[in-house]
């Protein structure tokens, strides 16, 4: 990304409107590359490049959901989906209080809770990569993580999970897709005096909310209990005729999935997941 010819562009279509720019390069974007722009008058931005069909996956979630507080503003979208500009969100992503319980409640009232179902929509999961069903989307990510697991779980673990994924319980959750986060991790949180104030990085998938929120849930390995996840399910409002079975089953199958990411990214947190791992297992056999 040249972020000088950007600036000209920005300049010419009026979205800053000054002579002087102060820009620097973000950390933190994977796959992305990340400008922090100051004009001194008009606040801050962010422009953010990558492929064109991911942004524009993301613009689509931002657009959907304009009226959530916790998402940036869209300030311009280039036209073929090279960069985009949206509003700064000021805070840090560092999780360093662990109030895992106050911030998924947070995050359930004042994002999750506003999910609404996509009209017309013909398939589940990636944005880019439709499948059928929900249930399909889910054993699509079971199995290529349990080539990943196949070395630090039993076999009897990933039949677990695949049986559980399998239930003819998990396509009769929701009837019709919503538009999810889909990296709804704590990462892409923003947080002013350890609260809860941003969700950035949307990762689209289209599926049913709870699936945010175990995500979220699972995304680091401190305080992984049923009094923390049972704390935030309660205010969920999309699981009211749905069995605490069959939601913990759901986060189990969300665990299982996060023990892949943890092993190929995050080793150091492993033994932490294993530990839940055989926690959240109980509890679905106790349930």
């Amino acid at each position: 990304m040249n972020i000088q010819k950007i600036i000209l562009e920005l300049n010419f279509q009026e979205i800053i409107n000054s002579s002087y720019i102060k820009y620097e390069k973000l950390n933190g974007g994977t796959v992305s590359n990340l400008y922090l722009l100051d004009d001194g008058e008009n606040g801050k931005f962010v422009v953010k490049s990558n492929e064109p069909q991911f942004l524009e996956a993301e613009v689509h979630f931002l657009d959907f959901y304009k009226d959530i507080n916790l998402l940036p503003n869209l300030v311009y979208i280039e036209p073929s989906y090279h960069y985009i500009v949206y509003s700064f969100v000021s805070g840090s992503t560092n999780y360093g209080l662990k109030n895992k319980k106050e911030i998924l409640t947070s995050l359930v009232q004042h994002f999750i809770n506003h999910y609404k179902i996509v009209p017309r929509l013909q398939g589940w999961g990636w944005a880019d990569d439709l499948t059928d069903s929900w249930q399909d989307f889910l054993l699509n990510r079971v199995l290529e993580s349990k080539k990943i697991l196949n070395s630090d779980l039993k076999s009897e673990d990933s039949d677990l999970v695949i049986r559980l994924v399998k239930s003819h319980n998990r396509n009769n959750s929701i009837s019709k897709p919503f538009l999810l986060h889909g990296d709804c991790g704590v990462h892409n949180f923003i947080f002013k005096e350890g609260h809860l104030c941003g969700v950035i990085d949307p990762s689209p998938v289209y599926g049913e909310p709870i699936y945010d929120l175990i995500y979220a849930f699972c995304s680091s390995p401190d305080d992984l209990t049923i009094e923390t996840f049972n704390s935030a399910v309660n205010h969920l409002k999309f699981t009211e005729s749905e069995s605490r079975q069959l939601i913990y089953e759901k986060v189990l199958i969300g665990l299982y999935l996060r023990l892949a990411t943890c092993m190929k990214r995050h080793p150091e947190d492993k033994e932490d997941y294993l530990r839940a791992w055989s926690y959240w297992k109980e509890i679905v056999k106790e349930s």
